[in-house]
């Protein structure tokens, strides 16, 4: 985000720390088992996701506030997005090859799909499982463009309500009359994760556009109601807290999300997400296996995930994006 909001940045790196400790700790234990007791588990981890999805929901429509043309959009959002995974998918592809992991082996033809960050949709298995979310992200811009394109954003309420009242339906057709509508279309407009997306958009709408609470507030609490009714109570619960923790970052109110460790944390969150869980398991085992202690372990993958966090973020994801948007402004500026 340029003009920058720093602790809404501090509040990425959480979440994202959260799915690595969930990862390294919940996860690798169902998995794969560690050798010995851990001193700490973070079951709970997984739901950085959730904040991931509700914060990209704020971030894509502070975006198109500032976008004047499609092309602007889309390359904002490939320079962000695709240097750095292009570099993590081959890095994560060669480790665990070379250093193997069970049951996470892709084919090389599998791996090179995986660049499009659109494999999914055609069942092709990812080098790393975190990546499904990337195609849920990237079908919810392709959503905000068509909604720009269209001239179309100041009906937001209107298309927010229709997916997710879309969701609801699923919801009830497959709970109350064992139907299953199609998964197509379920994917395709990511109805299980729009109420997410939904609640940071509005929380943009009312910390940044100082819109008045009606409707935002409406859509925002119905959002949240669809959770209740989707997932579970304890959900809708989180779900609010996030969007007022989110709230409270996007309006600068948040002092302690200043700490500098914090606001690092953000800045390789994207980089960290993209390379922790494989490679990171890598290491748990080849450790644990040789002896080492699970705690230790851990700590150990969780360093070698920050240090290739901060080296592709300074010499990839930051070099890359500074080109492209450089390299895309002389040909604009060239053009009128």
């Amino acid at each position: 985000m340029n003009a920058r909001l720093p602790q809404v940045d501090a509040l990425r790196g959480i979440a994202a720390l959260g799915v690595v400790l969930f990862h390294y700790t919940t996860r690798y234990q169902a998995l794969y088992g560690h050798t010995t007791a851990l001193w700490a588990a973070l079951p709970w981890g997984h739901l950085g996701v959730n904040l991931f999805f509700m914060i990209s929901g704020f971030v894509i429509f502070l975006t198109l506030q500032r976008t004047q043309r499609p092309m602007d959009f889309i390359v904002s959002r490939f320079s962000r997005l695709y240097p750095a995974y292009w570099l993590a998918v081959g890095l994560t592809f060669a480790v665990v090859h070379g250093m193997g992991l069970p049951g996470k082996e892709v084919s090389a033809p599998q791996a090179v799909l995986n660049l499009t960050m659109l494999h999914g949709l055609f069942n092709v298995p990812s080098v790393d499982n975190v990546y499904w979310t990337l195609q849920v992200e990237l079908l919810f811009y392709a959503g905000a463009l068509l909604l720009f394109q269209l001239n179309a954003l100041q009906r937001i309420h209107l298309v927010l309500a229709l997916l997710l009242l879309a969701r609801l339906a699923y919801h009830v057709a497959q709970a109350g009359f064992g139907v299953d509508l199609p998964w197509a279309l379920y994917r395709l407009f990511i109805l299980n994760e729009i109420a997410w997306f939904a609640c940071g958009i509005m929380v943009f709408r009312l910390a940044v556009l100082r819109t008045t609470p009606r409707p935002d507030g409406v859509l925002l609490a119905t959002a949240v109601a669809v959770l209740g009714v989707t997932a579970s109570w304890g959900v809708a619960a989180l779900a609010a807290g996030l969007a007022a923790l989110l709230y409270g970052a996007a309006t600068q109110r948040l002092k302690w999300l200043n700490q500098p460790l914090l606001l690092a944390l953000g800045a390789v969150s994207y980089s960290l997400y993209l390379l922790h869980e494989n490679i990171g398991w890598v290491v748990i085992r080849r450790l644990e296996h040789s002896g080492v202690n699970a705690n230790l372990a851990v700590l150990a993958a969780l360093a070698v995930a920050l240090a290739l966090a901060a080296a592709v973020r300074v010499a990839v994801e930051k070099p890359a994006m500074r080109w492209l948007r450089a390299r895309y402004q002389r040909k604009v500026s060239s053009a009128t």
